[in-house]
């Protein structure tokens, strides 16, 4: 039995890395790996994370034309990846000619989609307007850091929605006081940045809101 079983492992890995699978097989680790760091670290998606109406919204207003906006971006990519990934699977395993295996990618990207946007089309009903929440709601507020450091190219705070809730936001800081932004600390969230998709926070230790010629323009 024990044999049976190493078998069936080696035939599934030795078919996960062939093509076409092995083109979606990469992709998929880094879903695993991203959600598994956003359950056991609360690092991952938020409601700030998806486009405020009539705003690109980076990544995710892109998945917003294909019919997969209106949730969190990292659920319909993780389910189009998922998808396409198991239909490239039987695909490297059920086709032998070379044509039919590179019409499996495009096969499988259409399988994703269609898997995706059917899943998404009743999910968006547990983020309506995203929760009514955006990201203009978030400026002046006060948040916590929930990175180790927060530098002008990294960093993630946690922040309290009017609905009682929580999110992680994506936060930068420049000059000294990104030094005083460590693990646990209170920032001011003072403006918000489109292109890169994050908030710029300040040590905050009063109940007083930033100078405003020190804020930065939303």
């Amino acid at each position: 039995m024990n044999g049976t079983g190493g078998a069936g492992m080696g035939d599934f890995l030795e078919t996960a890395v062939r093509f076409p699978a092995v083109i979606f097989s990469l992709p998929l680790a880094v879903v695993l790996v991203y959600w598994m760091f956003s359950i056991v670290f609360g690092v991952g998606t938020s409601v700030a994370d998806s486009a405020e109406p009539g705003e690109p919204g980076g990544f995710a207003g892109a998945l917003t034309p294909l019919g997969l906006g209106g949730v969190p971006a990292a659920i319909p990519v993780s389910l189009v990846t998922a998808v396409a990934w198991f239909t490239a699977m039987a695909g490297t395993e059920l086709l032998d000619a070379g044509w039919q295996r590179v019409a499996t990618v495009p096969v499988a990207l259409l399988a994703g989609w269609l898997g995706a946007w059917l899943v998404v089309l009743p999910l968006r009903r547990a983020f309506p307007d995203e929760t009514g929440i955006y990201h203009k709601d978030f400026v002046g507020r006060v948040c916590v850091i929930r990175t180790g450091q927060v530098s002008a190219a990294f960093g993630q705070a946690e922040v309290a929605a009017d609905d009682g809730g929580t999110a992680i936001i994506q936060v930068r800081a420049e000059g000294p006081e990104a030094e005083e932004l460590t693990s646990g600390r209170r920032a001011l969230i003072y403006g918000y940045e489109p292109e890169g998709a994050f908030f710029w926070v300040a040590p905050y230790d009063s109940g007083e809101l930033a100078p405003e010629e020190n804020r930065r323009p939303v």
